[in-house]
């Protein structure tokens, strides 16, 4: 029996149009403006990192945002910044390091809050995330992703209604937020409340055609209320949609459960 997991959309610099893929956690924040003042030196260097994080050539960025915090140790986006980039690396610890220090001189930087929410989330501490995310909402309100988050982590401590709720702030905040109806279908379905999470896995698809996990776990909805023929169709456009995105074993795992159905009706 597959698990359904949570999922948040893969990072991308803010503001920036977000880009949703699941199966990775969201964090789609942070690319902060180039600065205007400071020495020109430390300026120069964090352009310079803003230019890298855009190429995606985050190892690059990371060198150039420490250039410009020893040039100065009080610019709070540079920490952030450097933080996201190590983040994106998979070096949590290290981005709560700059997250820690973005926030200590910005007490009020809702996306550092965010992002260390999610970091922390990556790290199984559900507590030390909800708590990030809900300051973070206390300061920005309207952003559905930090409810998005906190709501994955309160599912990840079982507080499944709980997590219905974020899931319906952020879709209320933002009803083309395809990740929350994912993530609220995938709850529905823990508390075996299949119809409902159809009905969120059809919206998820419609805004997000190409998202795998989506037709995936719609598959085992459709197998679970019986409808074999949908739960084949959406199997096999999942299994079409990992192989293309590169992601073989959710492709052999789509594969596999098709060709226990079929035998099964055999």
């Amino acid at each position: 029996m597959l698990i359904l997991k949570n999922s948040m959309a893969s990072p991308h610099p803010f503001p920036w149009p977000q880009r949703f893929t699941v199966m990775a956690l969201t964090f789609a924040w942070g690319l902060s403006l180039p600065v205007l003042a400071q020495t020109k030196s430390a300026v120069q260097w964090y352009n310079d990192g803003v230019d890298k994080l855009a190429a995606q050539n985050f190892s690059g960025a990371i060198a150039d945002f420490t250039e410009s915090i020893k040039l100065n140790d009080q610019d709070a986006d540079a920490y952030y910044n450097r933080g996201y980039a190590k983040h994106v690396l998979g070096q949590y610890q290290a981005a709560i390091t700059d997250y820690n220090q973005a926030i200590s001189l910005n007490p009020e930087f809702a996306y550092a809050l965010g992002n260390r929410c999610y970091a922390y989330f990556l790290l199984s501490q559900y507590d030390k995330a909800i708590q990030d995310c809900s300051n973070a909402i206390e300061i920005n309100p309207n952003y559905a992703d930090f409810y998005v988050y906190r709501g994955n982590s309160q599912s990840q401590l079982g507080n499944e209604t709980t997590a219905i709720a974020d899931y319906n702030d952020a879709i209320r905040i933002n009803a083309q937020h395809a990740n929350a109806y994912y993530n609220r279908a995938l709850t529905h379905n823990r508390l075996k409340q299949d119809q409902q999470a159809l009905a969120d896995y059809n919206q998820s698809i419609q805004l997000d055609p190409d998202s795998a996990e989506a037709y995936f776990n719609r598959g085992l909805t459709q197998y679970r209320l019986g409808d074999e023929p949908k739960a084949i169709a959406d199997l096999t456009k999942a299994a079409e949609l990992f192989n293309a995105q590169e992601k073989k074993d959710m492709a052999q795992k789509a594969e596999a459960i098709l060709t226990q159905i079929r035998a099964i009706d055999a």
